[in-house]
């Protein structure tokens, strides 16, 4: 096929999201919605990618910091034709197909764009390829109307459209593939004689015919086209993309006892028969291995759990925890940037920060690492086979050595040999009859 580059539309208000941060740049499934779209454009191997920006530039333009993107500026919103008219520069020289997306629809599929490529160098020739769908629920979207098979009779925006034309359920989703040459020059010839004062993209199809040529619409699923202009769409794009994840991970071989309260993030990788209970929200930059269970209500984000391992109920493990193989982390834990060695527990009510904690070792109930003194962080260390007892605070930087005990309720701050006991815990004293005199002494004080 011929080198293909695309260009992004980011240029609107979003004045009904009702947000300081600009619309693309709200998140789905963890991720600004205008970086799952240049994940997808990445795939393909665009030759160029055009980014037009426009109110909250600077919001977006840090966005894009690190990603190959060329900028394109709309200093007033005139309408999608005019926004890509803005791109004209940024694509000098370049004589193959432009596609065309939207920021705020993150989800249309690498394998549809590949489709729009495809038919616009079909023999037939077409002028523009346009990308439609066919919500349940049409609303506003601009129609497409057909007049043989995939030819393009006539497409009209919504607020221009006659009744007949808005019971059309074909939508026009706004994304279409065009030769370089022939978008700038119907551009060109685009007006703005419409409900909206605006230069419509969608114009250039009819400008097109004017010249004898035809356009196409290729049709996919009503997921990909969907787009965000509400903080309600945003929560029903989000929706929609974690039904579709649940589906997928059901699918890839993983047990979801609860599917609807299960979270997924962008990038969440599960092994196979994973079990996961309800009410389980995964983060960004989580992977799950084989043969684990991660308990009900248990909060996961960067972290990594190994093959056979159990993970809660009411757990958490915060960026940079690592769990080898069958380690167990139990109710109301907090694990953040430590690794559990094999077999290694930690079954209750514990707070594990900034620690490397051999293979079988074994944390108490309420144990917990101080590793923070209110400006560093420092390192602790639990040997293989080391017990932590019950409600001791490990006082960083600090090594219990391998097989060592530490006693129940002991603040630890300095380091403890393999095999030795640890304890710091003041001798216990018995006062025969003490409580019986403090009670009758507290009732008297009462009674006067």
């Amino acid at each position: 096929m011929n080198p293909f580059s695309v260009v992004i539309l980011a240029a609107g208000q979003g004045t009904r999201m009702r947000s300081d941060t600009h619309k693309v740049l709200h998140p789905v499934a963890g991720r600004p919605m205008l970086e799952h779209l240049l994940d997808t454009v990445d795939q393909l191997g665009a030759n160029r990618r055009i980014v037009v920006v426009g109110k909250r530039r600077e919001q977006v333009e840090a966005a894009l910091a690190g990603h190959d993107t060329l900028i394109a500026v709309q200093q007033e919103q005139k309408g999608t034709g005019h926004a890509v008219q803005q791109a004209h520069a940024a694509l000098n020289g370049f004589a193959g197909t432009v596609i065309i997306l939207y920021g705020d629809t993150p989800f249309v599929a690498a394998d549809t764009l590949d489709a729009m490529r495809e038919r616009l160098e079909e023999p037939d020739a077409p002028a523009v390829v346009v990308l439609a769908s066919s919500p349940a629920e049409p609303g506003a979207y601009g129609r497409v109307i057909l007049d043989d098979k995939d030819r393009i009779a006539r497409m009209v925006e919504y607020k221009d459209a006659n009744p007949a034309e808005r019971a059309v359920q074909l939508c026009n989703s706004g994304m279409m593939a065009v030769r370089a040459g022939d978008l700038f020059r119907w551009l060109e010839q685009v007006g703005n004689a419409n409900a909206a004062g605006e230069y419509y993209l969608p114009d250039i199809v009819m400008v097109a015919a004017n010249e004898g040529r035809h356009s196409v619409a290729i049709e996919c699923d009503s997921w990909q086209t969907a787009g965000v202009n509400s903080r309600a769409e945003l929560a029903a794009l989000e929706r929609d993309w974690q039904a579709r994840r649940r589906s997928r991970a059901l699918e890839e071989g993983a047990t979801l006892i609860d599917p609807e309260s299960v979270w997924f993030s962008y990038d969440t990788v599960l092994g196979r028969d994973v079990t996961v209970e309800p009410h389980v929200v995964f983060g960004s930059g989580v992977s799950i291995a084989d043969d684990s269970v991660i308990r009900a209500f248990s909060h996961i984000e960067g972290a990594s759990v190994g093959k056979g391992c159990e993970v809660g109920p009411f757990a958490r493990l915060r960026p940079g925890a690592v769990l080898e193989r069958a380690a167990k982390v139990g109710n109301f834990v907090e694990i953040k940037k430590a690794r559990l060695g094999e077999g290694a527990k930690a079954n209750h009510l514990s707070y594990i920060g900034d620690a490397d904690v051999g293979a079988k070792a074994n944390i108490g109930a309420g144990a917990i690492t101080c590793n923070y003194d209110g400006f560093f962080k420092y390192k602790t260390v639990i040997g293989e086979g080391a017990f932590i007892g019950s409600n001791s605070a490990l006082v960083a930087p600090v090594t219990v050595g391998k097989g060592a005990i530490v006693g129940a309720g002991s603040v630890i701050s300095r380091d403890v040999e393999a095999d030795a006991l640890g304890v710091t815990r003041a001798e216990q004293k018995g006062l025969g009859g003490w409580a019986a005199r403090f009670r009758e002494r507290q009732q008297a004080k009462k009674g006067k």
